[in-house]
C-alpha cells in the first residue's frame, strides 16, 4: 500500500540519517521517562514516511527494553478504528510493539501519575500460536486464524505525549504508536472458533457505570481483519509473526479515559473480563 499524504511527518527536512534516527528515538525515549508533552520531534529528526518512523520505533523499542530489563513480546494494532482514525487524522492502521515491562496480566493495578495521559481502549487480544512464514501473497483473515491459539480479553491504555493528536502516522508509529501499557485476561474460551466475533459485544465500565459498547466489527470489520493486516505489513518493515507474540487489535468502542482510583472493567462475556484499577 503506498504511503498515503497523513503517514508523512509533518514538516520533514528531508532523508533522516541514522544518526538523526538515534537522535530522535532519543528524544522520545527522554520524553517517555519524565512523562513530559512533546510538540513534535524537532524538524531535523522528524520522520517523513513510515519507513523512518518505524526505524525509529525499533530504537526507541530497544532503548525502552534495556532501560527496563524487558523484552518485546508481540504487536498493538492502531487506527483500527474509524474513531480513533478520526481523532488522529489518519487514514490507516499503524503497528506498535507489546513489551514484557509494560504489560500486566488482570486484574492490574497502575499508577496514574506514571502515565502522561490515561486513555483506556477495550480491545480482542490474540496469542500467535504458530510462525507465520512471509509469503508473497497477502494473508486473509480466514489464513491467519490457523495461527492463532487464544483469544483474549483486553485494556490498552494509550499514553500521549503530543499535545497536538494530528501531528501525522509518521510522528505516532515514531512514538511506539503512543503505547502506554496492556492488560489483558485469562483465555477463559478455548474453542473461540464458534465464535462470531465481529458481531460478538463487550461492555466498558468505570466503577460501575456504563462507558461504552463495542464489537469486534470496530476493527476493520472483524479482529482477523486486523491480524491479516499485520500479518501482510510487518515484513516490509522486517518484522514478522512468531509463536507466542501476543497482538491487539485495537479499541472496539469509543475512547475514554480514567482518573485516580478508578476502576475499569471490560466484559467481553463468554471470552471473559479484564480489570485495571488506577491508583
Amino acid at each position: 500500500m503506498p504511503e498515503s499524504a497523513s503517514e508523512a511527518g509533518r514538516g520533514s527536512a528531508g532523508p533522516l540519517s541514522g544518526h538523526a534516527i538515534s537522535e530522535a528515538a532519543a528524544v522520545l525515549a527522554d520524553h517517555r521517562r519524565r512523562q513530559a508533552p512533546l510538540d513534535g520531534l524537532p524538524l531535523g529528526l522528524r520522520p517523513g514516511t513510515l519507513a523512518e518512523a518505524y526505524a525509529i520505533q525499533d530504537e526507541l523499542v530497544e532503548r525502552l527494553t534495556a532501560e527496563h530489563a524487558s523484552r518485546p513480546i508481540g504487536y498493538k494494532v492502531a487506527c483500527t478504528n474509524a474513531v480513533a482514525q478520526q481523532a488522529l487524522q489518519i487514514d490507516r492502521p499503524l503497528f506498535g510493539r507489546l513489551l514484557s515491562h509494560s504489560t500486566t496480566a488482570s486484574p492490574a493495578r497502575l499508577v496514574a501519575a506514571n502515565f502522561t495521559t490515561r486513555v483506556i481502549e477495550c480491545e480482542f487480544g490474540l496469542r500467535i500460536e504458530a510462525d507465520v512464514p512471509i509469503t508473497s501473497l497477502p494473508y486473509t483473515a480466514a489464513e491467519v486464524a490457523t495461527f492463532v491459539g487464544e483469544v483474549l480479553p483486553a485494556i490498552e491504555v494509550v499514553d500521549h505525549r503530543f499535545p497536538d493528536w494530528t501531528l501525522g502516522a509518521a510522528c505516532i508509529a515514531a512514538d511506539n504508536a503512543i503505547h502506554g501499557h496492556w492488560v489483558h485476561g485469562s483465555p477463559e474460551l478455548q474453542d473461540w472458533r464458534q465464535l462470531d466475533l465481529a458481531n460478538h459485544v463487550m461492555h466498558a465500565r468505570i466503577d460501575g457505570v456504563l462507558m461504552a459498547t463495542g464489537s469486534g466489527a470496530a476493527v476493520l470489520g472483524h479482529p482477523l481483519n486486523v491480524l491479516a493486516w499485520l500479518a501482510n505489513e510487518l515484513p516490509r518493515y522486517g518484522h514478522r509473526l512468531r509463536a507466542g507474540d501476543l497482538v491487539t487489535t485495537g479499541v472496539c468502542t469509543e475512547v475514554f479515559s480514567a482518573e485516580a482510583g478508578a476502576d475499569v472493567v471490560a466484559d467481553f462475556g463468554s471470552l471473559g473480563t479484564v480489570s485495571l484499577h488506577w491508583s
